[in-house]
């Protein structure tokens, strides 16, 4: 008889529609023929295992069931898959149909694709894994994200730096940071031991050609020297070897006996190595100005931003400066340098004919490459003050007055005041706020309003975003550039807003543009 499971004691006792579905009427309906199809499906699951078994024992190449399976988890999980398959098959419901397997296919297909999912081994082996895609894709021209890295920075416009030049500015901070460490404890700094220490302060590559750029850029910074016979404990350097060694120079009173780098110089020589790159990028700004029709002059201590037409990011990288090398033992590695150094024991008559057969060897110019060099230097040359065509019948005074006053208005948004240009950006907003600030008015219908109440109405309507604080100062501008229509008035500690509505609206913001326009001609 077949043993009644829980779920149906629980399904019989509650009458209604949450109870299982009794099975369809069918060949496998009766409760006989049910017990029957349960217990051919468990023969048949431990027929097959003893198989496996004995074919597993029989045949040592057979892989072995994962440590992490027993026995008896092992039947266990059969025994379920077979009374699992056995209670599809009472339900009336028989074997999935072609389709459903193909639908179940299909989503494990979607979850696990074949080409970026790992094979599955399922007794543990190895595991098949496919080729990551490189982060970095290579090619001659350089990512979006360096060419155009100074457009995304958060900061005010002003004497941006270049991408490279940052990071060399950043390598020279940590190169600096080891240096001092090894010097201040009297220990050697080799180029090994700054190499390590400068990488897992940057996570870059740090070489020696780096080491050469900070050079060039600061050549007053350390003194590089090849010496040998320095204690190592490194396996891939022998200790008769030459190494490049660094030493911070730095300038102090004979009163130590010797000078301690202390933060505050390092912060002194981060500072100077900055303001030579910007000297650098500064000497490529003057040769952009220069080829402009017509050139601009700006000197350099008036500079406050770049030219907007000046793109940054494609300054060419610092130059190499020559590093100290070890002496060069000379030895003959070849013919020609034993028949040099031989020279002297060679009779004349030898060296000539030695000298007359190397220069038949030498190759000849090829024929015509004269004339296609002169051609070339015959060519003419387009001249810089091209007129474009969308510019024919435009005569060529009106052209030259317009690029002049161009260049006057470019010449002077480079050389002006941060602080007045922080100035002139309010002022392009104060038309926008007095419309707001003259509602807020109408619309709580009083003659006076605190500075706090005032401000954070005025946030709340303004479409971009300011803070309290910062729309205090527009407040305090607009009443100073339009007193008067709006005036402060100090009382206790809170400040009072008042405004004179018989001064029309059309007055003020005709009165704020023109003296916009007035500050920016300045």
């Amino acid at each position: 008889m077949a043993q009644v499971r829980l779920t149906e004691f629980f399904s019989q006792r509650k009458k209604g529609a949450s109870g299982p579905k009794k099975p369809a009427a069918g060949p496998l309906s009766s409760p006989v023929h049910r017990e029957f199809v349960r217990v051919i499906a468990e023969a048949a699951g431990r027929e097959d295992r003893t198989a496996n078994a004995a074919k597993a024992a029989s045949d040592p190449q057979t892989p072995k069931r994962p440590s992490g399976l027993s026995p008896e988890r092992g039947s266990a999980a059969a025994e379920h898959s077979s009374a699992k398959r056995t209670r599809r098959v009472q339900a009336g419901g028989g074997e999935p149909a072609p389709d459903t397997r193909a639908r179940r296919g299909a989503r494990k297909k979607l979850v696990l694709p074949d080409d970026t999912r790992r094979s599955k081994n399922p007794l543990g082996g190895a595991q098949a894994q496919v080729p990551l895609t490189p982060l970095v894709q290579v090619g001659a021209e350089r990512p979006a994200y360096q060419r155009y890295h100074t457009l995304a920075q958060d900061i005010p416009p002003g004497l941006v730096l270049p991408l490279h030049f940052r990071l060399l500015a950043e390598m020279f901070r940590s190169m600096d940071t080891v240096v001092a460490m090894l010097y201040n404890r009297c220990e050697t700094a080799t180029f090994a031991k700054v190499q390590q220490g400068v990488q897992d302060m940057t996570h870059r590559r740090f070489e020696q050609n780096h080491v050469a750029q900070i050079r060039t850029v600061f050549p007053e910074a350390y003194a590089l020297k090849q010496e040998k016979n320095i204690p190592t404990f490194s396996s891939g350097i022998k200790k008769g070897e030459y190494q490049l060694t660094v030493e911070p120079i730095i300038v102090s009173d004979h009163s130590q006996a010797r000078p301690v780098l202390s933060a505050s110089l390092l912060l002194e020589r981060r500072r100077v190595f900055h303001q030579n790159l910007i000297s650098l990028v500064k000497q490529h700004h003057q040769e952009f100005l220069s080829s402009l029709v017509p050139p601009v002059s700006v000197p350099e201590d008036r500079l406050t931003r770049w030219h907007p037409r000046f793109n940054v990011d494609l300054v060419p990288a610092v130059p190499v400066s020559p590093l100290p090398e070890p002496p060069h033992r000379e030895t003959l590695s070849t013919a020609q340098e034993v028949l040099d150094r031989a020279r002297l024991l060679i009779n004349p008559k030898m060296e000539k004919a030695l000298i007359s057969a190397a220069q038949q060897v030498q190759p000849r110019p090829a024929q015509g490459s004269e004339t296609k060099c002169a051609q070339k230097a015959a060519e003419p040359v387009a001249p810089a003050g091209l007129v474009p065509g969308s510019l024919k019948g435009v005569s060529q005074s009106l052209l030259d007055r317009i690029r002049a006053k161009e260049a006057q208005k470019l010449q002077a948004v480079m050389t002006r005041d941060p602080a007045h240009e922080e100035r002139l950006l309010m002022m392009s907003r104060l038309v926008d706020l007095a419309r707001i600030l003259r509602g807020i008015f109408v619309s709580e219908k009083k003659a006076a309003l605190t500075m706090a109440a005032a401000c954070s109405r005025m946030v709340a309507s303004y479409a971009s975003a300011l803070t309290t604080g910062d729309m205090e100062k527009h407040v305090r501008l607009l009443a100073e550039l339009a007193a008067d229509w709006l005036t402060l008035h100090p009382i206790r500690k809170d400040v009072y807003l008042k405004m004179d509505r018989k001064v029309e609206l059309a007055v003020v913001l005709d009165k704020l543009s023109r003296r916009l326009r007035e500050e920016e001609q300045v």
